[in-house]
């Protein structure tokens, strides 16, 4: 089985932050991947730099065998992309924005727009096809980027927080849409704070902590690390990441001011 997604030794800092800290995973064609951590544990800085967006200090990431830093282009032709933060082009309609993508893509626009259209079918997006984006809500905001991604069938989705905003409608059509492209041979790299999620999707996680993978594994092979068997993927992140204590003094307070 060929390697999707390759980081080795990966460093990337912002000043005296060192964002990521020198964090090698891999994530295989037909894998469902998923990165986990606190705020700030550098989930996100990692996925810019693969995408190609930011320079690393030292390391090197790789698309199927496509280097990040060497060929970012080239990257973005396997990826479909959906970020944590929404950026679209306000002043225009979903519409324009896939029609925009489609050209600069040079898909061809039959088979494209009846992709288009089966997509914004099946988020129940038509009523805002042709609205402007900066009309829209948090949610059908992020219907539009996923769509964006998935118009030219890439092999490799990144999907970082994707279930923000939505409703249960569409965050159960975005697992489907998760499951079917793996099914399919596609890969897919997960960044979420939804344990529940995780745990239920993901082939492996990948855990990281103030920069550095401190595990990596299947569900299982994390309840060995962490000691803690038959436990959620919730409890194993929890004492991995050596938050069991804040969280127990955080309910214990909340006992008292609740009393």
């Amino acid at each position: 089985m060929s390697e999707a997604v390759k980081i080795v030794n990966l460093v990337k800092s912002y000043g005296d932050l060192v964002a990521v800290n020198d964090v090698s995973f891999e994530v295989q064609e037909g894998e469902i991947f998923g990165i986990l951590g606190p705020n700030g544990a550098g989930k996100t800085t990692a996925i810019r730099v693969l995408m190609g967006l930011l320079d690393a200090d030292s390391g090197t990431a790789e698309v199927f065998g496509t280097s990040s830093s060497e060929d970012p282009i080239g990257v973005k032709r396997l990826v479909g992309y959906v970020p944590e933060e929404q950026q679209l082009y306000e002043s225009l309609t979903p519409r324009e924005i896939f029609e925009f993508i489609a050209s600069v893509r040079e898909l061809p626009e039959e088979k494209t727009s009846k992709r288009v259209a089966e997509f914004v079918h099946a988020l129940d997006f038509e009523k805002y096809y042709d609205a402007m984006v900066v009309t829209l809500s948090q949610g059908n905001k992020q219907k539009a980027l996923l769509i964006s991604a998935l118009i030219h069938r890439p092999k490799l989705l990144i999907l970082d927080e994707p279930f923000s905003g939505l409703d249960v409608r569409t965050a159960s059509i975005m697992k489907d849409v998760i499951k079917i492209h793996a099914e399919n041979g596609g890969s897919v790299l997960l960044s979420t704070h939804i344990m529940e999620v995780a745990e239920a999707m993901c082939d492996r996680v990948g855990i990281l902590d103030e920069g550095k993978l401190v595990a990596v594994g299947t569900l299982e092979e994390l309840r060995d690390v962490s000691k803690r068997e038959g436990a959620t993927l919730e409890r194993v992140f929890l004492a991995l990441t050596e938050q069991e204590d804040e969280v127990r003094e955080g309910i214990d307070q909340l006992r008292e001011a609740l009393a």
